[in-house]
C-alpha cells in the first residue's frame, strides 16, 4: 500500500528535499528514487511533478534563486562596479552552501520569475551608468558566467586543504616549472582567487562595454 505524505507534495517541497539530500549524495548520487525515499513516497509520485531529472534540476535552481532573492532584491549599490561585485560575492556564497551547487545552477531554466526583479534592478543600474541595454546584458551575463564557472571548478577540486594534491601534480609537471608552480595559484586560496578574478572581469567590462567612459 502506498503511503500518503502527511504534508502536501508539491514541486517546491520536492526541490527543497532534493537540495538537502544533495549535500549528502552530490549531484551524481541524487536520484528521484532517493528523493522519494526521503519524502516517504513511491518514486512514481514524483513523476507527476517532474518528467525527468533535468526538470527537477530546473526547480532546484529556481529554489536556490528564491533563497537568494531577498538579498538580490535589496537595491543594488549606485556604483555599477560595486553592484556587480557584491552580487557575485553573494551568489558564490549561496552556491557554496550546497555540494555541487554550481553544477545544479548551471544551464538550468528557471520555473518562475523570481529572478526577474533582481535582474531588472541590476540592468537599470548598469544602464544608468552609461551602458547600452545590450552592453548591460552582456556585462551581467559575463560576470554571472565567471562566478558559476569559478565555483564549479572550486567545488570540483575540493577545499584549500586536503583537496587537490598539489605535490603529486608538481611531481608530474617537474619538466614544466611554471605550470607546476601555477597549481598553488589555481587550486589554493579560493576566496583570494575568486576576488582577483572578479576584479579582473569587472575591470574588463568597464574597459570594453561601458560607453560613457565613467
Amino acid at each position: 500500500m502506498v503511503k500518503v505524505a502527511t504534508t502536501k507534495l508539491d514541486r517546491a517541497r520536492v526541490a527543497r528535499t532534493a537540495l538537502d539530500l544533495l549535500n549528502e549524495t552530490g549531484l551524481e548520487g541524487l536520484t528521484l528514487r532517493a528523493i522519494a525515499q526521503r519524502l516517504d513516497v513511491k518514486a512514481p509520485a514524483l513523476y507527476w511533478h517532474f518528467k525527468d531529472k533535468q526538470a527537477l534540476l530546473d526547480e532546484m535552481a529556481t529554489e536556490m534563486m528564491r533563497r537568494m532573492g531577498e538579498e538580490f532584491l535589496a537595491a543594488p549599490a549606485a556604483d555599477w562596479r560595486e553592484a556587480l561585485t557584491d552580487a557575485m560575492r553573494r551568489m558564490r556564497g549561496h552556491l557554496l552552501r550546497h555540494r555541487d551547487g554550481a553544477k545544479v545552477f548551471s544551464g538550468t531554466h528557471y520555473t518562475d520569475l523570481s529572478y526577474a526583479a533582481p535582474l531588472e534592478a541590476f540592468l537599470r543600474t548598469l544602464v544608468a551608468a552609461g551602458f547600452t541595454p545590450g552592453a548591460a546584458a552582456r556585462a551581467w551575463f559575463t560576470v554571472y558566467s565567471y562566478t558559476i564557472g569559478y565555483v564549479i571548478e572550486e567545488q570540483a577540486t575540493g577545499p584549500d586543504e586536503g583537496g587537490y594534491d598539489l605535490a603529486a601534480r608538481a611531481e608530474r609537471l617537474a619538466a614544466y616549472p611554471l605550470a607546476a608552480a601555477a597549481g598553488e595559484e589555481m587550486f589554493r586560496g579560493h576566496d583570494r582567487g575568486f576576488e582577483a578574478g572578479l576584479a579582473a572581469v569587472v575591470a574588463g567590462i568597464g574597459a570594453t562595454l561601458l560607453t560613457s567612459g565613467e
